[in-house]
C-alpha cells in the first residue's frame, strides 16, 4: 500500500527526485504576482488585518483600533459571547469553581447557565465521557499512532460508524453530537497517548476509566497518570488553560476550517476531523511545542540564565538562523492579531508563577520572564521594526504543561480538547446563519500551452541554483505571514 522511495532502483530514484523538483518548481507562484492581481494572500489585507468574510457572535479578539487609516496598538481583549475573558475567569476564581464546562455552555448557547441548566449540562457531559463498547480496543489500541492528533482525527471519523443518526444536520442533532465529542475528547486523547506509550515507547499500558464525579481537568489528569494522582492546584491551572484556549474568534484557521467544511452540508464528524487537521499544524496549534524545544535549546547553550547580555546574544543567533532550528524565529514572541498584549498570557502567567513555586521551578520561570522582557527588544533591533510585540499565550502554556509533567506529545491534543468547544459553536452558527458554500476565488496565472505527443515529451531539468532561489523566495514570502 505504501510507496517507498528507499526501495527504488537508481533509475527510479533519479526519476522520482526529478519529478519532485518538477512539482516544486511548477507549484511556485512569484510573490510579485500577488501584488499585481491585488490578491489577499492568506485572506489578509496589505496592512496585516484579516479580510472580512463573515460575521460571528461567538468570539471576538480586540487588539488595535484603526484611526484615519493607521493601526493603533491596544491592550488585547478576548470575548466569549460578549463577556471579556478576564471577567469570566476572575468570576470563576472568586467562586472557586472549575469553569471549562461553563465556558462550553456559554459558547454553545450564547449565555451563562443558571444553576439548574449547568447541573444538567454537566450531567450530560459526564455521561458522554465513556467511549462506545469496543471503541477503545478496535479504534485506538488496534491501530495506534505515533502522533496523537492523527489518532484523535481518526477516532472522530470512526464515531460516524457508531452514530445511528450521523448525517442529520438539524441543530438539535448536531448539538447532541457536539456535546458528546466535547465530553469524550479527553478520553480519546488519554487512550491514544497510553497506546502510543505502550506500542512505541515499550511502556506499561494504562487504561483508566473516566470518572463521572470529576471536572474535565481532574478527569484528564486522572486518566493520563499511572497512579491517577493530582492535586487541586494542578487541576485548577489545567482548567484555566482549557478555558483560555476554548475560542479565539471566527478567523483563526481551525475555526475558519469549521465554517468552510460545515458550509458544504457535510456531517459533524467530517467537520471536526478537518478542524483537528488544521490545529495540528505547527503554525497553529503546534506552536507551544516549538516554544518548549526552543527553551530547552537556550538552557543547553546559555551558561548563565540571569545574564541578560548572554541571553540577548543567543537570541540574536536564533534570529540570524545560526541557532536552534535555523528558521530565524523566537517562538511565542509575537502574535498575528494582538499588538500590545495577549490577555490569555496575562491570566496564565499569574498562575504559572505560583505553580513554579510549588514545583520548585522558580529559576526556570525567571528565565521565561527574562526572555519575555528582552526578546521583543532584540527582535525590534534585529528586524528594524518599531511595532509593539505581544507575548503569545503559547510562550507560557507549554511551560505550564511541563510543570504538570505532561509530555510534549499531549500539548496540541490538549489544545484540541479545549478548542472543540469553539468549533462546535461555529459549526452550529454556520448551519443556522451561513447558507452559502464558502468558495473564495483563485486566479489562474499559468501560461497556456499545447498538447505534445508522448514520444516528443521530455522532463525539464532544474538546476540546484534554480531550486535554491525558489525555496528562498518561498521562505521570504512565508516570513511575512509568520509572527515574530
Amino acid at each position: 500500500m505504501r510507496l517507498n522511495p528507499s526501495n527504488f532502483s537508481l533509475l527510479e530514484s533519479e526519476l522520482f527526485n526529478e519529478l519532485s523538483s518538477l512539482a516544486e518548481t511548477n507549484s511556485f507562484i512569484k510573490p510579485e504576482m500577488y501584488g499585481k492581481y491585488n490578491t489577499k494572500r492568506g485572506l489578509r489585507n496589505s496592512d496585516g488585518t484579516g479580510v472580512l468574510i463573515g460575521l460571528t457572535e461567538i468570539g471576538e479578539v480586540h487588539a488595535y483600533i484603526i484611526d484615519e487609516g493607521e493601526k493603533i496598538p491596544q491592550d488585547g481583549r478576548l470575548y466569549y459571547r460578549g463577556i471579556e475573558i478576564n471577567d469570566l475567569v476572575k468570576g470563576l476564581q472568586r467562586e472557586q469553581r472549575h469553569g471549562f464546562d461553563e465556558a462550553c455552555f456559554l459558547l454553545l448557547f450564547g449565555k451563562l447557565p443558571t444553576a439548574v441548566q449547568l447541573e444538567h449540562f454537566q450531567k450530560w457531559m459526564r455521561e458522554s465521557r465513556t467511549l462506545p463498547d469496543g471503541f477503545t480496543e478496535d479504534m485506538i489500541l488496534k491501530a495506534p499512532s505515533r502522533d496523537i492528533m492523527n489518532k484523535l482525527a481518526r477516532s472522530v471519523l470512526a464515531c460516524y460508524s457508531y452514530d445511528e443518526n450521523a448525517e442529520d444536520t438539524s441543530v438539535a442533532n448536531v448539538l447532541r453530537q457536539c456535546i458528546e465529542l466535547i465530553a469524550c475528547f479527553p478520553t480519546m486523547v488519554a487512550y491514544a497517548y497510553q497506546a502510543r506509550e505502550h506500542f512505541y515507547g515499550d511502556k506499561s499500558l494504562y487504561i483508566h476509566k473516566p470518572q463521572e464525579d470529576l471536572s474535565p481537568s481532574e478527569n484528564f489528569l486522572h486518566m493520563i497518570r499511572p497512579d491517577n494522582q493530582y492535586n487541586e492546584q494542578e487541576a485548577e491551572i489545567l482548567d484555566l488553560n482549557l478555558i483560555l484556549h476554548a475560542e479565539h474568534g471566527g478567523g483563526n484557521n481551525s475555526a475558519f476550517t469549521t465554517h468552510v467544511v460545515s458550509s458544504t452540508d457535510t456531517d459533524t464528524y467530517s467537520v471536526i476531523a478537518a478542524a483537528i487537521g488544521s490545529l495540528k499544524g505547527s503554525k497553529h496549534g503546534g506552536a507551544n511545542k516549538k516554544v518548549i524545544q526552543m527553551m530547552e535549546d537556550i538552557k543547553a547553550n546559555v551558561s548563565h540564565w540571569d545574564d541578560e547580555k548572554e541571553l540577548e546574544e543567543y537570541l540574536v543567533k536564533i534570529l540570524r538562523k545560526k541557532a536552534f532550528d535555523g528558521k530565524g524565529l523566537i517562538y511565542g514572541i509575537g502574535h498575528a492579531v494582538y499588538t500590545l498584549s495577549d490577555p490569555r498570557t496575562i491570566l496564565l502567567k499569574e498562575k504559572a508563577e505560583l505553580l513554579s513555586q510549588a514545583k520548585g521551578m522558580e529559576e526556570e520561570y525567571r528565565l521565561y520572564n527574562t526572555i519575555e522582557k528582552i526578546a521583543p527588544l532584540v527582535i525590534a533591533e534585529e528586524r528594524n521594526v518599531a511595532k509593539e510585540i505581544a507575548i503569545n499565550v503559547d510562550f507560557y502554556s507549554g511551560f505550564v504543561y511541563k510543570m504538570l509533567n505532561i509530555p510534549v506529545e499531549l500539548f496540541t491534543p490538549i489544545f484540541a480538547m479545549s478548542r472543540i468547544a469553539g468549533w462546535s459553536a461555529h459549526r452550529i452558527e454556520e448551519i443556522v446563519s451561513g447558507g452559502k458554500v464558502i468558495r473564495p476565488a483563485y486566479k489562474n496565472v499559468m501560461p497556456k500551452s499545447r498538447y505534445i505527443p508522448l514520444d516528443k515529451r521530455t522532463i525539464e531539468s532544474f538546476s540546484d541554483q534554480d531550486l535554491s532561489a525558489i525555496k528562498k523566495a518561498i521562505y521570504q514570502a512565508e516570513r511575512k505571514d509568520l509572527s515574530c
